[in-house]
């Protein structure tokens, strides 16, 4: 088997806490449904039990379920049906699929394995589509130093890969899932971008200061992490500086905006892809 699968169905009013508190207790990103049910994972079933139980004695109200995985071969899995794809400026192709660029465009030749970030999400193309946009719009207006960019859960490296072929004179990519950063590294090695791209593994809201100051902050994740992680992130910002938010299907956008509001932020820019929302913000 390749673990447990953790189904929460809790009411709109406690779904962000419930998400952080799962979030919390597995060490991994969670999924929502559109039905509003949050859905965790655990390696064994005894670990999945004891998320239940904390769960439940938060609240009676909440009904939790556990679902064994079926077993798959991650080793092979991830290759099914990748093939290059043109998102903006940048190439992202398998390391099988030779590509020749055009002019103005670049290459990013990427395994993801087991960590996410092949292009072929929605909401990685979102963030990989305002990355190349803001890195643009950085380029144009810049009198000092090339962009300094912060990657929050970065999986495969895609983006902070991507921002350095960009011109990024630095990227820091944090991710928590210790089993991607192997791969995350594979790939800055051949892209040859490794004297630019650090990965650093823990907590992104711990370790986002190691990125400061940052000129342009990109975090695929979830609307719940990153609701958590705003206040981070607004400290490693830059004056003037540009963060990028994805990972949040379209009805989570009337959740999100107002949470950016309240921190005196407005939305600049914005991708739909796939029922997927990813958006941009300047901070003042």
């Amino acid at each position: 088997m390749s673990g447990w699968a953790i189904d929460v169905r809790v009411e709109g009013a406690e779904r962000e806490s419930v998400a952080a508190l799962l979030v919390q207790a597995t060490g991994q990103a969670i999924e929502e449904r559109e039905d509003g049910t949050l859905i965790g994972w655990a390696e064994t079933r005894g670990r999945a039990e004891e998320i239940r139980s904390t769960l439940e004695a938060r609240s009676t109200k909440h009904e939790v379920t556990l679902r064994e995985l079926p077993q798959i071969d991650w080793t092979t899995k991830w290759k099914e049906g990748l093939a290059p794809r043109t998102i903006g400026r940048v190439i992202v192709t398998p390391t099988w699929i030779p590509v020749t660029p055009e002019e103005g465009q670049v290459v990013v030749t990427l395994d993801p394995e087991t960590a996410f970030g092949s292009g072929e999400h929605g909401s990685t193309r979102g963030a990989l589509l305002l990355l190349d946009r803001a890195m643009h719009a950085y380029e144009a207006r810049r009198t000092t130093h090339e962009a300094r960019v912060l990657d929050l859960g970065s999986g495969s490296g895609i983006l902070a890969i991507a921002a350095a072929k960009l011109g990024a004179s630095r990227a820091v990519a944090i991710e928590f899932d210790p089993e991607a950063n192997p791969v995350a590294e594979r790939n800055v090695e051949r892209n040859g971008v490794a004297d630019r791209v650090v990965i650093l593994e823990g907590d992104a809201g711990e370790l986002a200061p190691l990125g400061a100051p940052a000129d342009i902050v990109v975090s695929n994740i979830l609307r719940t992490v990153n609701v958590m992680l705003l206040p981070a992130i607004l400290k490693a910002m830059a004056p003037g500086a540009v963060a990028i938010f994805a990972g949040m299907e379209e009805q989570e956008e009337s959740l999100f905006r107002p949470v950016l509001e309240r921190h005196g932020l407005a939305v600049t820019d914005e991708v739909r892809d796939a029922n997927w929302w990813s958006c941009a913000v300047a901070r003042p």
